[in-house]
């Protein structure tokens, strides 16, 4: 993970087990969701800058996109919610879309900007 993006526990009655095993599923889900206009998952594009996992298992999560008139702007949060949803600990889940920091190429992962030869 790279240090745009945090994952934490608040005020941590979650174990780190627990913490570290479901920021790996949360990680795994946030993978299957992709801008349809660029062939990479939002995770890896560093679309996703914070997820709060409180310890009733409810989840916060602050996201962007690539430029704030996407055409999926008012779709994404839901694609994303219905994925962390899958996990079965997970008990509810809500998306945030913020634009402050502005989303910029430097935020990708050096495996996103591979598969889009931006090296």
């Amino acid at each position: 993970m790279d240090d745009a993006t945090a994952i934490e526990g608040q005020a941590s009655k979650l174990s780190q087990g627990e913490l570290d095993a479901l920021t790996d599923q949360l990680i795994e889900k946030l993978k299957t969701v992709f801008d349809p206009e660029i062939p990479v998952d939002i995770y890896e594009l560093g679309l996703i800058y914070k997820v709060d996992v409180s310890d009733d298992k409810d989840v916060v999560i602050d996201m962007t996109l690539t430029a704030p008139g996407c055409p999926v702007a008012g779709e994404m949060p839901g694609w994303v919610e219905d994925a962390v949803k899958e996990i079965p600990e997970i008990k509810s889940c809500k998306v945030e879309l913020v634009f402050d920091p502005p989303w910029d190429p430097s935020r990708m992962s050096d495996e996103a900007k591979l598969q889009l030869n931006m090296f």
